[in-house]
């Protein structure tokens, strides 16, 4: 038996284009959203990079500069030479460099006298950052902040390389995309120390330091060159930026809790 056709509908051809344009348009409309949203979720995980980064380092200086000047009542060891708890070297064209001495004891139930004290300095200090910018195969405009810590042994500051101590090490990375860290002191009426101490009657007047760090995102966050001006502390001029980097300031005040004690 013969089927009839003619009353058969099919698609012709002009509905089939119609049907690829919409499903393009569609198809276009999708990938317009998810690059939107791609990029609005880079630019979230740069800025909370930014601020987690920042925020490490900050609680890690503070530790530090608390405990700068520390030393146990019965400690008898020799005091280093031009002790100076907090020692600020002022750098008017980069970073700040910090350097903290601070006293601790080492405890040997087998040995006599049981306890043995000792003096640490921490040392903090920016270097250019080595990273390469893959667009121009030059190093990025940033530093890398390093962290050393080494002990007195009585003649002269001792760094891994010369101790068995196994709590000492040199030149650390902390954190990089650094674009300044300043460090400055003040008195205890809250006025800036300046010229900062180089002694130790002058780091007994100081009872707090101002950290500034300023850090820089990693890779480039807006699409167009972006103004900036980045304000500085104390004498430090502030610097303008025009560019596709996002920076973020921090600002906080570490209370030097061992200075200036009887």
């Amino acid at each position: 038996m013969k089927k009839k056709l003619s009353n058969e509908m099919g698609v012709t051809l002009i509905e089939i284009l119609i049907g690829i344009v919409i499903s393009v348009l569609m198809m276009a409309a999708i990938f317009t959203s998810y690059t939107a949203v791609n990029n609005t979720y880079s630019q979230v995980i740069d800025t909370a990079k930014i601020s987690q980064s920042g925020r490490d380092i900050i609680g890690m200086l503070i530790r530090d500069v608390r405990i700068a000047g520390f030393k146990y009542f019965n400690d008898t060891s020799k005091t280093p030479t031009n002790y100076n708890p907090i020692l600020i070297t002022k750098n008017s064209s980069g970073c700040d460099k910090l350097e903290l001495t601070y006293g601790d004891r080492n405890y040997d139930p087998k040995a006599n006298p049981k306890y043995t004290y000792v003096t640490y300095k921490i040392t903090y200090e920016c270097k250019a950052s080595k990273i390469i910018d893959k667009k121009t195969g030059n190093k990025i405009s940033a530093y890398a902040l390093y962290k050393s810590k080494s002990k007195w042994d009585g003649t002269q500051w001792q760094g891994p390389s010369s101790s068995t101590d196994d709590l000492l090490f040199s030149n650390e990375l902390v954190v990089d995309h650094i674009q300044d860290l300043i460090f400055n002191p003040l008195n205890e009426k809250g006025q800036l120390i300046n010229p900062v101490p180089n002694d130790l009657a002058g780091s007994n007047k100081i009872k707090v330091i101002d950290i500034a760090i300023i850090m820089r995102s990693q890779g480039e966050f807006f699409k167009k060159n972006k103004p900036k001006k980045v304000y500085s502390l104390g004498n430090k001029s502030d610097v303008n930026f025009n560019d596709k980097f996002l920076r973020e300031s921090i600002l906080v005040s570490a209370h030097t809790r061992n200075m200036g004690l009887e």
